[in-house]
This record gives structure tokens, sequence and C-alpha cells, in this order.
């Protein structure tokens, strides 16, 4: 799907919510709306991916799917400020800091800011070159039942600790320079992609 500058306007601060949204349901909703408001965010992105690195495609249903399914929700929220785009295909990437940086190349005057679960912050040293990845985008790290604690001294954590705001300081993140992270306060969405796909025998 190719995406118009338009979308990413000059001056704008722009999430980006990478997943495979597999499927796409009320919990990724409920973060966005958080990361909207404790960062002002100006948009956020959902960015579909064709293919985890980290995950098998034994269970992933078809991109075009996973896309209808995300755009379907965003369209009932109502919410103008979310766009659902699997944009890494027309880049040709396949790693988050392949992606990070190919947005930063085509939209150079916007402000992104990467969004992640603490789940996902745990396990960021599987990421392919992720300390570059640090070095190149602030991070935003979510609230997920199980890993809110676990995450705020995990090894990437650390490595961060000295670039790290206070939560109450979020909506400076977007105009920080990179490494920079926070960890936003707030309450835990239970649903789970995986817990979907299994109640419907996926």
């Amino acid at each position: 799907m190719a995406e118009k500058r338009s979308e990413a306007p000059s001056g704008l601060s722009v999430g980006l919510l990478g997943g495979s949204f597999n499927p796409a349901h009320e919990g990724h909703l409920h973060l966005t709306h958080m990361a909207l408001e404790a960062l002002a965010l100006d948009r956020i992105w959902w960015l579909v991916s064709p293919q985890n690195p980290l995950k098998s495609t034994r269970d992933m249903a078809p991109l075009d799917e996973r896309l209808a399914g995300a755009r379907a929700l965003v369209e009932k929220s109502g919410d103008p400020r979310i766009l659902v785009t699997a944009i890494e295909t027309e880049l040709g990437t396949r790693y988050t800091i392949d992606t990070v940086r190919a947005l930063k190349a085509r939209y150079a005057d916007t402000r992104f800011v990467w969004l992640m679960g603490a789940d996902n912050m745990i396990e960021l040293p599987r990421w392919a070159n992720w300390r570059e990845l640090t070095q190149e985008i602030p991070i935003a790290v979510y609230p997920r039942p199980g890993f809110t604690m676990k995450a705020r001294t995990c090894p990437a954590a650390a490595l961060l600790r000295s670039v790290t705001l206070e939560a109450s300081e979020a909506d400076r993140l977007a105009k920080s320079a990179p490494p920079a992270l926070v960890f936003l306060d707030g309450p835990e969405h239970l649903a789970s992609s995986t817990e979907i796909r299994a109640r419907h025998g996926r």
C-alpha cells in the first residue's frame, strides 16, 4: 500500500505501533489512546507487519485479512488520528531498525516515536540491531499484564536508564533526541491476539 506524504505533514509527532495485528482488538485501541494522550501525539500509525521475524507463520492470517480487520476496528472507533498501513511491504523492510530508518528518510520533518509493550521491551535484545534502534528513535513502553514491572528492570531498560523520562514528562518524548525512553502509566488491558485466536480455534 503506497502512503501519501500528506499523511505525515511537516512538524507532526507520530507514534509507530508495529505488530502482526493477528487479529487487531480493543487492547490495541486502548493503548493507542493512552499513547496519544500521554505523549501528546498528533497521529499513530498501526504498522501491520507482513511477517514478524520472531513469530511463526503457522497461525498467521494473510496480510490482507489482518489489514481489513484493523481498518474495520479503527473505522468503528471513529478516531481519524489512527492510520492503518502495511507500508513495510512498499519499503521492502523486514526489521524494525530498517523500517524506522526508511520512514525517517521519507518523512524527514516528522517526529516519530516507537511504541512497544512491556513484554516486547523485555524481548528487545532479540531484535535485529536493537542497540542501534534505540539510537534512532525515542521509545515509549506501555503496560502489559504480567510484564509491566519486569520491563522496568530488564537489560534494555538498564541500558537506557540515564535517558529515561518520568511518566509525568511523557509529553516531552516526541521532541527528545534519541536515545530516550519513557514507561507509560495507565490501566492494563487484558485483550490478547493469542487468546482471541485460541477462542476461534486458530
